[in-house]
């Protein structure tokens, strides 16, 4: 004679609560890099592709992005942090707010670069020309003086 099996529950377990109006938030996971959406309120989160668990910034945290210059990652920190390391190829990003850097042509191949403000040159990464600041005129300067 079978054995009868345990019913199955009529409702799946819930994982996590869903915040009243259903708000979701992302951030980039720790481990892959994938973006990871949370409900409001978590305090970590399990990423589904690598299982790296994700510690939340507390709330009302601002959250800046820049570009890895080793690997080209988009990596997500805390605003206001001077250096973010990537989690990927490790390499230490320095991490500067808009008011500390400016721009400038690269004085051989034209290409828009950016720099740490008071600098006296900077190297293009596309032609290795290294152009002084001082010589040249600045995007910053260039919109104010027209």
């Amino acid at each position: 004679m079978p054995v009868p099996l345990a019913p199955y529950p009529t409702t799946p377990p819930a994982l996590y609560t869903h915040a009243p109006n259903g708000a979701q938030s992302q951030l980039a996971c720790s481990g892959c890099r994938n973006l990871l959406l949370y409900p409001v309120g978590a305090t970590t989160v399990c990423c589904a592709v690598c299982n790296a668990v994700t510690a939340v910034p507390p709330p009302g945290t601002e959250m800046a992005q820049l570009v890895c210059g080793g690997c080209h990652t988009l990596i997500m920190y805390i605003r206001g942090a001077t250096s973010v390391q990537c989690s990927c190829c490790h390499t230490v990003n320095l991490a500067l707010e808009a008011n500390q850097v400016a721009h400038v042509y690269c004085g051989n191949c034209k290409m828009l670069l950016m720099y740490q403000h008071g600098a006296g040159s900077v190297k293009c990464a596309v032609c290795s020309f290294v152009t002084l600041v001082e010589a040249s005129t600045s995007i910053n300067e260039q919109k104010i003086s027209t």
